[in-house]
């Protein structure tokens, strides 16, 4: 998807708006950043890499997007309100937060070491929690603003090889929903999405599994045989993309999600539902 706007959103939809994209810069997060820019609002993306904060930057702004970007290790708290006091110092206000920064792997729980663990509870779960709690304040002064973080299905079912993953994901769900409750009076919304199959390149290298683990390599299978594999294993018979995950936040980041909070939206075409058992 380009900056220029070829979505189903009216031009201009989030004008006036600054959206904060925690891993912003690649894969789901760029298709939402883009979107986002592409919509009219002032997106700061967050990484930890500035490689992929100077490709974003650079691809947005060719096409005229409003972008500028934060160097950010959402595991460091002090770091995390620092750049949100930044972000307000320039633009002030932050409309809308994405909780997108992630760090998955396979690895048998085992034999999976403590820092292994604890690394992506503290990227995808604390976080989340960090980032959501540095905005609050700012949102609940300019009398709202939205919080939408990025889950995922493997926990509805139990994943091997992805204990770390699913239980910091489980803790999205349910910060989400808590956070729902709490901020509600502040006329701040907190929703999830919960992405399916979107095999970007940073999916592709997390979810390849270890040859030792004897697990197959589903990602490899399914680039040799994509339309067979979407055909077999998800309902609406393909892959996903960025596209379809910054389409959700959109829409949430819109008028049209006013009345909605505490939701967790699954978009996999079906794939969870569908998916055998292991």
């Amino acid at each position: 998807m380009t900056t220029a706007n070829t979505s189903v959103f009216r031009a201009g939809l989030l004008d006036g708006q600054v959206a904060l994209v925690t891993g912003g810069g690649t894969g789901i997060g760029l298709g939402i950043s883009t979107l986002l820019a592409a919509l009219g609002a002032h997106v700061v993306i967050a990484s930890r890499k500035p490689a992929h904060l100077d490709a974003a930057l650079a691809q947005i702004s060719a096409a005229g997007g409003k972008v500028s970007t934060v160097s950010l290790d959402v595991r460091d708290q002090e770091r995390v309100q620092a750049s949100v006091n930044e972000i307000v110092a320039t633009h002030g206000r932050i409309d809308l937060l994405v909780n997108n920064a992630a760090g998955n792997f396979y690895a048998p729980s085992a034999t999976l070491s403590a820092n292994a663990w604890r690394s992506v509870l503290e990227i995808d779960l604390f976080g989340t929690f960090y980032c959501s709690q540095a905005v609050y304040p700012i949102m609940a002064q300019q009398g709202g603003g939205r919080i939408v973080s990025t889950s995922m299905t493997l926990h509805y079912r139990g994943w091997p090889l992805m204990a770390h993953a699913t239980a910091a994901k489980a803790g999205v769900d349910a910060l989400t929903r808590t956070l729902a409750m709490e901020w509600a009076p502040q006329r701040i919304r907190v929703n999830a999405i919960a992405p399916g199959p979107i095999p970007t390149e940073g999916v592709r290298k997390a979810f390849t599994p270890p040859a030792e683990s004897g697990v197959p390599d589903v990602f490899a299978a399914a680039e040799r045989h994509m339309a067979e594999y979407a055909a077999k294993s998800i309902p609406l018979g393909r892959w996903g993309s960025p596209e379809d995950i910054a389409n959700m936040v959109a829409f949430l980041a819109s008028p049209a999600g006013d009345w909605i909070t505490g939701a967790i939206f699954v978009v996999d075409g079906g794939e969870w539902l569908a998916k055998p058992a292991l």
